[in-house]
């Protein structure tokens, strides 16, 4: 590879320079600071949302076992990975993050295939984590006023909150900064509520054997190796989003070591936090048949309802919740930074809208939207299939891992041409980079496989289908637009990017 890269500068603080020098004009606000930049990562991680969301699953796919132990693997590889994309995102803090840093790396078709990837797991994140918070809502109405949570009526919750997670964007990335360092203190205070009331009040716990060791297949498939692989999706599903930081870089002052510490950082504290709320539901369940089979459709409910009581679930619910919400508002932050970044890059059907940016707000509204939309759209098989919310889950997980993998991998290839930003890992770089491209491409296959057996319409993964669709659509639109897809953009096209403002 001949390209040359160009070196982040030495004044880490001289953020709207260094974002010249790699081709744009500044248009966003930088109104959020360190601390702020590693909360929008753990609040999109966020353990209340992907943890509980996916629990039932887990329960029935490798039960404890799976659940508690391949916390604990895949958060290490994930960690890896992280540690290499934070690398890369040093050397070049972007909102485009992913398909900018492919382009950089590789050439305009990496950066267009790394886009739509990262574009498509964006909206899948957005999907999960507010359709999840739908059905927890739904859970707490039934034990407060005895709603019945069908899928029509979840739906509607669905569509209600990704209506709020708009409303709440569109007033600005300061009050998103806010509410995500709320976030970070409700996230680690209601672990610490959550597990601590569930060791006090139940007069009875499992044993250490339980936790660590039972294992549980109701999946239908028989084998146990295959088992144990997909029932690592609700871990790897929750570690998905830290590359939010770096979606965020152009409103982050000290970009260039401020979005690496906040991926790393986000994703350390995740995996320990994690694995505490994990053990502590798992020690609390009372009756595990009855828990998988609840009334509610959500396990952790029923293990709430089973240990404490209707009172003491519901104020626990709430804790979830609103853990949830705040999810799912720092997820609709990065995806739209994303659909604008790569509009403004000439890459989408109609982008002369999308980068569209508020002067008042200094926000794009109509990249907000357009992700919140494209979230309902992609969630409507729930309406008919009881296994959708797992294939939802999976396109976020083989949307954006391998967008993540993608600049790693590139940045391998370039060896001694890629020039380093202030946040490196010095000798470390190979090493880590290499085990995490290969997990990525593990787990991308992995999560495309049939999760229930027999394979039926009701049961079927369309996670893979959906992959293929958008590799397909890709590809296709590559031969068509490629050739006006810029990275970066001419100052001239970015003059007009700037008279377009509304």
């Amino acid at each position: 590879m001949s390209r040359s890269h160009r070196a982040a500068p030495v004044n880490v603080g001289d953020d709207d320079s260094h974002l010249k020098s790699l081709g744009y004009t500044p248009v966003l606000v930088r109104r959020m600071g360190s601390f702020g930049n590693f909360a929008v990562s753990f609040s999109v991680i966020s353990i209340l949302s992907g943890c509980m969301t996916l629990y039932g699953f887990g329960m029935t796919t490798g039960g404890p076992a799976v659940m508690l132990w391949g916390w604990a693997g895949v958060g290490f590889m994930v960690l890896l990975l992280g540690l290499a994309f934070a690398e890369v995102t040093s050397a070049y803090p972007t909102s485009g993050a992913l398909y900018y840093q492919a382009h950089t790396l590789g050439g305009p078709k990496w950066g267009w295939y790394t886009g739509w990837l990262n574009l498509l797991g964006l909206l899948g994140a957005i999907a999960g984590i507010d359709y999840g918070a739908s059905q927890f809502t739904g859970a707490l109405l039934q034990m407060q006023f005895s709603f019945t949570p069908t899928p029509g009526k979840l739906f509607l919750i669905f569509a209600v909150i990704l209506l709020l997670h708009a409303l709440v964007n569109l007033r600005g990335v300061r009050l998103v900064s806010v509410l995500n360092g709320v976030s970070v203190v409700w996230h680690l205070a209601g672990v610490a509520v959550i597990v601590g009331v569930l060791a006090l009040v139940p007069a009875h716990h499992q044993s250490a054997a339980f936790v660590f060791t039972h294992f549980v297949n109701q999946t239908g498939w028989h084998n146990p190796v295959y088992v144990v692989g997909i029932g690592l999706l609700m871990a790897q599903y929750t570690f998905s989003g830290y590359d939010a930081s770096a979606h965020l870089s152009e409103e982050t002052t000290r970009a260039s070591v401020a979005a690496p510490r906040g991926i790393v950082r986000s994703i350390w504290v995740s995996w320990i936090a994690g694995l505490v709320l994990l053990a502590g539901l798992t020690f609390a369940i009372q009756n595990y048949a009855g828990t998988v089979g609840t009334a509610t459709g959500v396990p952790p409910a029923q293990i709430f309802l089973d240990a404490l009581g209707p009172t003491g679930a519901k104020l626990l619910m709430l804790i979830v919740i609103g853990a949830q919400l705040f999810c799912g508002a720092a997820e609709v932050a990065a995806a739209s930074r994303m659909a604008f970044a790569f509009s403004r890059d000439g890459a989408l059907p109609g982008s002369a809208w999308w980068r569209k940016v508020s002067p008042t707000t200094a926000t794009p509204v109509a990249a907000v939207w357009l992700s919140v939309v494209a979230a309902l759209v992609l969630t409507l098989p729930v309406l008919y299939s009881p296994t959708a919310y797992a294939a939802v889950t999976s396109i976020n997980v083989i949307g954006i891992t391998p967008a993540i993998a993608i600049p790693v991998f590139l940045r391998l290839r370039a060896g001694r041409r890629f020039k380093p930003g202030p946040w490196n890992l010095g000798g470390w770089s190979r090493p880590i980079g290499v085990v995490a491209v290969v997990w990525v491409a593990c787990v991308t296959v992995l999560f495309c496989l049939p999760q229930v057996s027999p394979v039926t319409q009701n049961t079927f993964n369309y996670a893979g289908v959906v992959l293929v669709l958008v590799l397909v659509g890709a590809e296709v639109s590559f031969r068509k637009s490629g050739p006006r897809y810029s990275v970066p953009r001419a100052d001239r096209a970015m003059a007009e990017l700037e008279a377009e403002v509304v």
